[in-house]
């Protein structure tokens, strides 16, 4: 295959109710089995409760993710039959999904004693994270933890 130049990701088309790609693709990483349609009700669901609360519902949801993002991570690298875990930056498009793939992983983790549906613990999970705190900013900052103590294997970098 011809390496001369890079390969383009064709743009996901906006949020139909927000005008919003971001969200989009926040939908898409909600749906399970294709079901997009109930994925969209989940996700506009939970930004409606963050409209309740009184919040900007866009706001929240990009700061969310704009605050769960890791700036670094490790990558396992072997050297001379070792393995290393290197720390490594990490790049837009993949601090974005981590964020979202968190998000809806710490959102589903909430108890359902407390939240009657995915929607409410969601909306409680972006409120959280857009503030800095919660399960998901505790990964992201447990992820930072381990390149800072991996900083000595820095000059492995490929």
């Amino acid at each position: 295959m011809s390496r001369s130049r890079r390969v383009t990701r064709p743009l996901l088309p906006a949020d139909p109710i927000y005008g919003n790609r971001l969200l989009s693709r926040f939908v898409n990483r909600v749906m399970k089995s294709g079901k997009k349609r109930t994925a969209e009700l989940l996700v506009y669901r939970a930004l409606e409760i963050i409209k309740e609360k009184g919040e900007d519902p866009i706001k929240v949801f990009e700061m969310a993710v704009s605050n769960a993002g890791p700036k670094m991570e490790v990558k396992a690298r072997r050297v001379g039959g070792a393995s290393y875990q290197v720390p490594t930056e990490v790049r837009g498009d993949r601090r974005i999904a981590l964020a979202m793939r968190w998000i809806i992983q710490f959102a589903g983790k909430r108890s359902n004693k407390e939240f009657k549906s995915f929607a409410d613990k969601l909306a409680v999970e972006l409120l959280e994270a857009s503030k800095g705190q919660g399960e998901t900013i505790r990964k992201r900052d447990t992820v930072h933890r381990m390149a800072d103590a991996n900083r000595a294997f820095a000059h492995f970098k490929w």
